[in-house]
């Protein structure tokens, strides 16, 4: 069934306002700037965003919704933890590797404003994380993870270092396959994060720790 003509030109705008923010700046850029990349009249944006930060915003929480909504269904058809941190890497480094525009978009343009950082952080970094912990509870239930790290900390630590490679990347030539990296990544984490019989030494002061938020 087709979109209705209204769906896609307010895509069409979304599209290209990625398009125009990573080639001149989210502050340097003006509504007109998007409107022309898009092919429509100035006023034809106002009738779907309010104003330049609504374009922002939206086109952050459309594309962060799809993702989250993309990797739950995928999760729920791969088992096993690691085979979860995999996917969820690999979904994270293809998407951003794929948009090198929508990369800028969201390694650069977005960072340099604390509310819109702000606004990630209390809603769909909420929700990635999530997708990180669920699959790190079944490790940890499984002992394939170790039982005393906490969760939100290891998350954390898997997010940082994939958002790293894309920043790497992104500053960098691209001339690679971003997504190739999920495994090492992926690997090096799962590998410091391994159960073992000398794990058991550290517990204490980690349980205190997860006892400062990190759970």
């Amino acid at each position: 069934m087709a979109r209705p003509r209204s769906d896609d030109k307010r895509r069409r705008i979304l599209e290209a306002a990625v398009r125009v923010f990573a080639k001149k700046g989210y502050f340097a850029s003006r509504v007109s700037d998007v409107a022309r990349r898009a092919g429509i009249a100035d006023g034809t944006i106002y009738l779907y965003f309010r104003n330049k930060e609504d374009i922002l915003v939206s086109l952050f929480d459309d594309v962060m919704k799809e993702h989250i909504a993309r990797g739950r269904e995928e999760l729920r058809r791969v088992h096993g933890a690691s085979a979860k941190l995999h996917a969820i890497a690999t979904r994270h480094l293809r998407l951003l590797g794929e948009n090198p525009d929508l990369a800028v978009v969201f390694q650069v343009e977005l960072r340099q404003s604390t509310r819109f950082m702000e606004r990630f952080t209390a809603s769909w970094f909420k929700d990635y994380l999530e997708l990180l912990t669920t699959a790190i509870d079944e490790g940890q239930k499984d002992g394939s993870l170790r039982a005393e790290l906490p969760k939100k900390v290891l998350a954390k630590a898997l997010f940082g270092a994939l958002d790293e490679m894309v920043t790497s990347w992104m500053l960098g030539r691209r001339n690679y396959d971003l997504a190739e990296l999920a495994a090492p990544v992926v690997e090096l984490f799962l590998r410091g994060a391994q159960a073992s019989q000398r794990a058991g030494a550290s517990r204490p002061a980690l349980r205190a720790v997860a006892g400062r938020g990190g759970r």
